[in-house]
C-alpha cells in the first residue's frame, strides 16, 4: 500500500506527530511518502521518504507592512494545496492523509480535492483541534470554510470521542478515535546537576517547566501569579514566541518583576533542538500545561513529558488532555483560567504527588495502535 502524507509543518508538535505516525505506518508495511517543506527536520530515524516541495509558512524576515502577512499566508496555503493536488495526480496516489485538518481558505482549494475523490482518491485528516472556534473573516465565511475543509474527507481521526461540527451533513465522513503515542526524543546528554548549574537553579529546589511555543492560551501569566504563594518554587520557560499576535515574552518577564518572582524564573526563549529537550526535562520536576478553557485538543508537550516520566499540572476545556491526565493519573488536573486552582494544584503535587500509570499509558497509547487503526480505516474505505 502506497500512502501520501501531507504535512506543511516544518517543526513542532504537528511535525513530530507526522514523523512518529509515518514511521509506525511504515512498520506495518505501508510505503509512506511525506510531502513537506525544505525545513522539515530529517536525520532522526525516518523510515519514510521525504519530498520537500511545500512552501514554508514561517517568514525568515519580517514583512514591511502587517497587512502583507495575511496575503503571504494565503498565498502559501493556496500554493501548497495546489502542490498537493498536482503531486497526487502525477504519482497516482489513492490514499492521502492530511497531517492536520485545516479550513482556512478551503472554499478556494477544496474543489480540486473533491474532483480527485470522484477519481477514487481517499482522503483522511488528523483533527488535532476539533473545535474550530478561531474565526478568520466574516462568520458566514468561517462556517463555509469549515464545511469545505471536511467536504472531501472520508475519514477524520480524533483523539477523543466527539461529534464534529461539520456545518453541513457529511454522510460519507467517518470519525475514528485513535490514541496518540509518546514522542521519542533523545535521552538527556547532561546530568540534572549540570543543567541546574547552567540554568543557575538551586540543586534541591522544586522547578516547574513551561515547554514549547509561548502563546496566550497556555496561561503562563497565571502560573507566574501562582508562584507568589510558593517562595521556594522556580520556573523555567523554554521555547519560542509563537507569533506577533500573541503576548510577547516581555509581558511575562515584566509581570514576574512586578510580582517579585523574577529571580526565580529562567528564560530560554529560542528553538529547543531535539538533542536538548531531555536536558530541560531532567533538570525540572513539574511540567505545566495550564491551557485555557478554549483548548480542546491533545497536547504534544504532555506526550513529551511522558517520554521523560515527568508529572504534569494541567488544565483545559473538555478533551483528550483532561481525559488522559485523569485516566492514567499523569499529574494533577485543575479548572482552567483560575489562579487559585493552579495554586491548589501545585500544592497537591508538592504535598501529595500522584502515582502515574506510565506503563499502562504507554501500552494503551502507542503509535502501533494509532497506525493500525488508520490502516484499517483505509481498507474499510477501499
Amino acid at each position: 500500500m502506497k500512502l501520501l502524507y501531507y504535512s506543511p509543518a516544518s517543526y513542532g508538535g504537528i511535525a513530530d506527530y507526522a514523523h512518529e505516525q509515518a514511521n509506525a505506518l511504515v512498520d506495518l508495511g505501508v510505503d509512506v511518502i511525506l510531502l513537506t517543506t525544505p525545513k522539515y527536520q530529517t536525520d532522526r530515524g525516518e523510515k519514510y521518504k521525504v519530498v520537500p516541495l511545500l512552501q514554508e509558512m514561517a517568514l525568515t524576515q519580517p514583512l514591511p507592512h502587517k497587512l502583507l502577512k495575511p496575503i503571504y499566508s494565503s498565498t502559501v496555503i493556496l500554493n501548497n494545496f495546489t502542490q498537493l493536488a498536482n503531486f497526487i495526480e502525477e504519482n497516482n496516489f489513492k490514499y492521502v492523509v492530511l497531517g492536520s485538518y485545516v479550513e482556512y481558505l478551503a472554499p478556494l482549494w477544496s474543489g480540486r480535492l473533491r474532483q480527485l475523490v470522484k477519481k477514487g482518491v481517499v482522503f483522511a485528516a488528523i483533527v488535532h483541534d476539533p473545535v474550530r472556534d478561531f474565526v478568520v473573516g466574516p462568520h458566514w465565511w468561517h462556517r463555509c470554510s469549515i464545511a469545505c475543509g471536511y467536504s472531501f474527507l472520508s475519514q477524520a481521526f480524533v483523539h477523543e470521542s466527539i461529534k464534529l461540527d461539520t456545518v453541513r451533513p457529511m454522510p460519507k465522513l467517518q470519525t475514528t478515535v485513535i490514541p496518540q503515542g509518546i514522542y521519542h526524543f533523545a535521552d538527556a546528554n547532561k546530568s540534572r546537576q549540570q543543567m541546574r548549574v547552567s540554568l543557575d537553579l538551586p540543586l534541591d529546589a522544586k522547578v516547574m517547566l513551561a515547554f514549547g511555543h509561548i502563546r496566550d492560551n497556555k496561561n503562563l501569566d497565571l502560573v507566574i501569579r501562582a508562584m507568589v504563594n510558593f517562595p521556594d518554587l522556580y520556573l523555567v520557560v523554554a521555547g519560542k514566541e509563537q507569533s506577533s499576535a500573541q503576548r510577547p515574552v516581555y509581558f511575562y518577564q515584566e509581570l514576574a518583576k512586578k510580582l517579585a518572582v523574577a529571580e526565580r524564573c529562567r528564560w530560554e526563549i529560542r528553538f529547543i533542538a531535539d538533542t536538548e529537550i531531555g536536558n530541560f526535562f531532567i533538570a525540572t520536576d513539574i511540567t505545566v500545561l495550564t491551557y485555557s478553557s478554549i483548548f480542546h485538543s491533545a497536547s504534544a508537550v504532555l506526550n513529551t513529558a511522558t517520554n521523560y516520566r515527568q508529572t504534569c499540572l494541567a488544565s483545559s476545556g473538555e478533551g483528550s488532555l483532561r481525559s488522559v491526565i485523569q485516566k492514567y493519573d499523569l499529574g494533577v488536573w485543575v479548572e482552567p483560567d483560575d489562579v487559585d486552582a493552579i495554586v491548589k494544584g501545585i500544592k497537591k503535587i508538592l504535598e501529595n504527588p500522584p502515582n502515574p500509570q506510565w506503563e499502562r499509558y504507554l501500552q494503551e497509547n502507542s503509535w502501533y495502535l494509532n497506525a493500525n487503526m488508520v490502516l484499517k480505516s483505509f481498507k474499510i474505505n477501499a
